[in-house]
């Protein structure tokens, strides 16, 4: 599994995948993510470009709920706009009641947030938690000032406890909705003790305050017209639209229900505040605001609850709000969680609980995730079993290279193998018998070139032209496509055998028919046939055998073959001994090429050593048998057009120029027994070399001299 997909600044909010099993998400966005599939890391910056709308940023969607949070605004709106509408109605005890129901609620989620943020250690979540945990505070206080309740009648602390709260809540809303770098991060959760610890003295103070009489002004009456805070609400108004906004942005980032419940909260909380601005107690306009507080909190609670019953557990219902460097860290708990549970089915544990069950406890599993665990544990270290099984298979056919020998060709196939498949064994056929662990095989045993199961394994025929070759042994049932992949793993291997047979059939067809270096050129790179040539330069050697034609007069047809071939059996390996490549057979004759088609940094040397021994081994031959034919050669150096020449139908490799012109004319005036080189292969050979000048020759085919020499020993 690849990591640190979504590493990077903290300062930047990363996106959870969208099947993380912690991400809170609507019914409705699974469908549309399943029709729109999944993103690829490739694809990242196309989606930035633009974004994925999540099911309630989707038009039809974002107008239904945003006609939801603008209904209180026009209702506020009417009510103060129309008096007789704004009708009074003041129950104490049904708002005493009501206020500490709400209350409690919003304590508990705020508990539960700051409990997740103590097991994340989220700096976003502590200061969400401290958002409901002030509204909370101060709402409690607001629902114990209740007149004729506990206090005889209405106070500061009734009429300033909510939007007070308010105000401070709306600072800890916008700080939470802020992508805090690294060192703000670890700031706010090293001042939590001091955040939660203020706010607490502060809930005190102001319940004290507004409980014991005359204790400080929060314990007087306030006046008829009520009391606030002077305009410090808009500030409020404000943090809450700032804090709103950022949150929506990072829910089109990262959809979750918990985030857009968080949103709503935010926007909801910043209606109440504007409404408790009217201080018209006791009015459907000052009931407004309760209402709104409470959807406010009823919203995050209700989405908590569906995130509980989705997972079964509480541990990660908030994550989805935490900041992008816990998520990415959780998502690496999750992937180690995964890779060690992969590791544990790989491995085959012998056990009868299964391995997620046993990973639950470590990393806080819910049974029923452990089980969904479990089953994508095992989804995924069969996948890896294929895919692993299929790279082997992909580098197999890339080792199968052309020109190795068959057990070599194996062996260093099934070295890459058997990591993948595991204990896999191959053996070809010896004396009509393949002898593997499993036992001896026959093609009797392979009726209609199927497998022989045996258990845990199967053994497939290997065949070549449709002949049994071999067999191969492979181990399954660790997944559903171990056989096919066996299959596919023989059929892979059979073909990588007939390749290596059919190779060193054709090679040795070509070797027996041209040069060896020819022959490597064509099967290396088949495009070596095409027509045409390239100036080089190289030294030609002509020979043939004088006194073949008078011999040929007296001697039979067998007689002249059982010669020639004599005569040849012992110049080729010479030639070739020496680097040369032969171009031509004609009769008694041949032609041979040095630095063509392979580069010889010594090439007249090579030749000329070629040369010498060949008439020695012409004369063993010739044994001093009278009328018995000699070789007579003649080399030359030289610049000349070497390639292929002929027809698209047929063609061969020879050279053209006139270094090799004069090299056979040098030949046609050497006598038999020797050895005529040129002038340009003499300065090549160096001035060590035994000859004798021979002047300057008159040549067919030539206006000027040339000059020749018969070479008797080299330096």
């Amino acid at each position: 599994m690849r990591r640190g997909a979504l590493r990077g600044s903290q300062d930047t909010e990363a996106a959870v995948p969208r099947n993380d099993p912690r991400t809170a998400q609507t019914e409705d966005h699974e469908e549309d993510r399943r029709r729109q599939g999944n993103h690829s890391p490739a694809d990242e910056g196309l989606v930035a470009r633009q974004p994925y709308l999540p099911p309630a940023t989707q038009p039809i969607r974002a107008l239904v709920w945003a006609i939801h949070l603008v209904l209180p605004v026009i209702g506020l709106w009417l009510l103060l706009a129309t008096p007789d509408l704004n009708v009074k109605w003041q129950d104490n005890i049904s708002h005493f009641w009501l206020i500490l129901a709400v209350a409690g609620v919003n304590v508990v989620l705020g508990t539960m947030i700051g409990q997740a943020s103590a097991r994340r250690a989220d700096a976003r979540l502590l200061l969400v938690s401290l958002v409901f945990l002030s509204t909370a505070g101060f709402f409690l206080i607001h629902g114990l000032t209740t007149p004729k309740v506990i206090v005889q009648g209405p106070n500061y602390g009734f009429e300033l406890s909510q939007p007070v709260g308010l105000l401070v809540a709306s600072v800890f809303a916008f700080v939470s909705a802020l992508p805090l770098g690294e060192r703000a991060a670890r700031a706010v959760l090293g001042a939590q003790a001091w955040l939660r610890g203020g706010l607490v003295l502060l809930l005190l103070g102001w319940t004290a305050a507004s409980l014991l009489p005359d204790l400080t002004p929060l314990s007087a009456r306030p006046p008829e017209h009520g009391a606030g805070l002077g305009g410090l609400e808009l500030l409020g108004v404000a943090l809450y639209a700032v804090a709103t906004a950022l949150m929506f942005q990072l829910h089109r980032r990262r959809p979750a229900a918990m985030l857009i419940s968080l949103v709503t909260a935010y926007a909801l909380l910043a209606e109440a505040t504007a409404a408790g601005m009217s201080h018209l107690n006791w009015h459907l306009s000052w009931w407004l605001w309760h209402v709104l507080l409470t959807l406010a909190f009823l919203f995050v609670a209700y989405s908590a609850h569906l995130q509980f019953r989705r997972e079964g557990s509480s541990a990660g219902l908030f994550d989805a709000v935490a900041l992008a460097a816990t998520v990415q860290r959780i998502r690496d708990e999750y992937e180690d969680a995964l890779e060690e549970l992969v590791g544990h089915l790989r491995r085959r544990a012998d056990s009868r609980v299964p391995v997620a069950t046993r990973l639950a406890g470590k990393f806080g599993l819910t049974e029923g995730q452990a089980a969904v665990l479990d089953r994508a544990g095992e989804a995924l270290a069969d996948e890896r079993e294929v895919s692993e099984r299929l790279a082997a298979l992909v580098e197999l056919g890339n080792r199968a290279r052309v020109g190795l020998p068959e057990r070599e060709l194996l062996t260093q196939g099934l070295e890459r193998v058997r990591r993948a498949y595991g204990d896999v064994r191959v053996a070809l056929v010896s004396d009509g018998r393949i002898t593997l662990g499993s036992g001896e095989y026959g093609a009797r045993d392979f009726s209609g070139d199927g497998p022989v199961r045996l258990g845990a394994t199967v053994v497939h025929p290997l065949t070549v032209k449709g002949r049994l070759a071999g067999a191969l042994e492979v181990p399954v049932g660790r997944t559903r496509q171990d056989e096919a992949l066996a299959a596919t793993l023989a059929s892979q291997l059979s073909i990588s055998l007939e390749n290596a047979r059919l190779y060193r059939e054709l090679s040795t067809l070509f070797r027996q028919y041209m040069s060896p270096d020819v022959a490597n050129a064509l099967l290396a790179d088949p495009r070596t046939a095409a027509l045409g040539g390239e100036l080089v330069e190289l030294t030609a050697l002509f020979a043939d055998l004088k006194g073949f034609t008078s011999f040929s007069e007296r001697a039979t047809p067998g007689e002249i073959v059982e010669m020639l071939n004599r005569y040849h059996s012992a110049a080729v390996p010479l030639v070739l001994g020496n680097g040369g490549t032969i171009v031509q057979f004609v009769g008694d004759a041949l032609l041979a090429l040095f630095n063509a088609p392979a580069r010889q940094a010594d090439h007249a040397t090579a030749a000329a050593r070629a040369a010498l021994a060949m008439q020695e081994a012409a004369e063993r031959i010739a044994g001093g048998t009278p009328g018995y034919p000699r070789f007579r050669i003649g080399i030359n150096t030289g610049l000349a057009l070497v390639g292929n020449i002929g027809s698209p139908e047929l063609r061969g490799f020879n050279a053209m120029g006139d270094c090799v012109n004069v090299a056979a004319r040098l030949e046609g005036i050497a006598e038999p027994g020797t050895v005529v080189i040129g002038q340009s292969t003499l300065d090549q050979i160096g001035p060590g070399a035994l000859v004798r000048p021979l002047g300057g020759l008159s040549l067919k085919g030539k206006q000027q001299p040339v000059h020749a020499y018969v070479l008797t020993r080299l330096p």
